[in-house]
């Protein structure tokens, strides 16, 4: 019998009992689960295919027990047959059920997604024994199931504790995760295509209210109430604009000018505005509004100069758009526009903080003394 996960675990007083498990760490038939690198490489050479380093990128990756280097004999086929790369692992099923575990789990579980497709490795602690219904009942069963649905491998593992360092398996099965997390963010939210059309147009009423509406239906205490709420909402949002890719080079996390900016989208097409975007929570004790902690989140925007990366990139300064992002639980404000010369989004100086204006005041007397000078 072959299968991902155990029907049952077998008892004294089990119809199905002594059976030889093996598990995605076990090294028993460590090399018959897929194809070695040797064997894929004869059979390109065969098919007289060249671009070995690509195939490897695609499809290799799948690790048994201590053996490494063994690729995805349904992905190899479809390869050789068809001559192009293409996710062919995905077009076998509807992978509804990894959708299923990704959607609904906590924000640890989508804050983890999303370091994967960043291409990071995650520690978590899982069972290789589960059963079929136990990725549903189980915390970190999750986890358990998609390694040994063969969508993330361990890079190293200790049995004893249970402890594992896990990484998606190759680029074929990170393009299959981006379109679950793009389906799910589709499928619950009816508002995404229109934020990303309010977005792009920098339609900022808009965009609030889709927002407003995306969080209101969507956000739970466990997803914003953890101890880094601010990285729940950059992974949501990140997930409302993943469908830009292809017209964006989506980027999370980066340095630019003085610092890190939150996103950032550099244009690909011609005439396409680039676009900042800082999130931030409010903390009570210096923030009497989301005003405030919008303001605050643009004020870091402008002080750090990250549209200075999307003007290096030829992106036109009248072109440049940043957005401040405050959150609050469910509550959900945007504010900002197009970045002037000063580095401030149209529109926004009014709502600085005082602090702010003072500082803004002082640093334009500054520039007005050295002027003179």
């Amino acid at each position: 019998m072959t299968g991902i996960t155990r029907v049952s675990k077998e008892s004294l007083f089990s119809d199905l009992n002594n059976i030889k498990v093996v598990t995605t760490t076990s090294k028993l038939y460590a090399d018959c689960f897929g194809f070695t690198e040797d064997e894929v490489f004869a059979a390109m050479d065969e098919y007289g295919l060249t671009e070995k380093d690509e195939v490897k990128r695609w499809y290799d990756g799948f690790s048994f027990g201590e053996t490494k280097g063994i690729y995805n004999p349904w992905s190899i086929i479809g390869y050789l047959s068809e001559r192009c790369f293409a996710p062919y692992w995905a077009q076998t099923s509807s992978n509804a059920m990894v959708g299923q575990l990704i959607g609904p789990a906590e924000a640890t579980v989508k804050m983890q997604t999303e370091d994967l497709l960043r291409g990071k490795s995650i520690a978590v602690n899982l069972d290789e024994q589960i059963v079929f219904s136990q990725p549903y009942d189980k915390k970190d069963a999750i986890w358990s199931f998609l390694m040994a649905a063969g969508y993330v491998k361990p890079l190293s593992f200790n049995l004893e504790n249970g402890s594992y360092e896990l990484a998606l398996v190759n680029f074929e099965v990170k393009r299959i995760i981006e379109s679950l997390v793009s389906d799910w963010f589709n499928n619950r939210n009816v508002r995404g295509v229109e934020f990303r059309n309010a977005l792009l147009t920098d339609d900022l009423d808009s965009m609030n209210m889709y927002m407003s509406e995306i969080a209101e239906n969507t956000f739970s205490f466990f997803d914003t109430g953890g101890k880094e709420p601010e990285r729940f909402y950059h992974a949501f949002v990140l997930g409302l604009i993943v469908d830009l890719k292809g017209r964006y080079e989506i980027v999370s996390n980066r340095e630019s000018g003085l610092g890190r900016c939150d996103v950032m989208l550099f244009p690909l097409c011609k005439g396409d505005r680039g676009i900042v975007i800082e999130f931030k929570t409010r903390i009570l004790r210096q923030e009497k509004s989301l005003e405030d902690t919008c303001a605050s989140a643009l004020e870091q925007i402008a002080e750090k100069r990250y549209a200075d990366a999307l003007a290096a990139r030829g992106a036109a300064r009248g072109a440049i758009y940043a957005y401040g992002f405050g959150f609050k639980g469910k509550q959900v404000l945007i504010r900002g526009g197009a970045v002037q010369e000063n580095g401030h989004a149209a529109g926004m100086e009014q709502a600085l903080p005082a602090g702010a204006k003072r500082r803004e005041k002082a640093g334009r007397g500054r520039r007005k003394a050295e002027g003179r000078r």
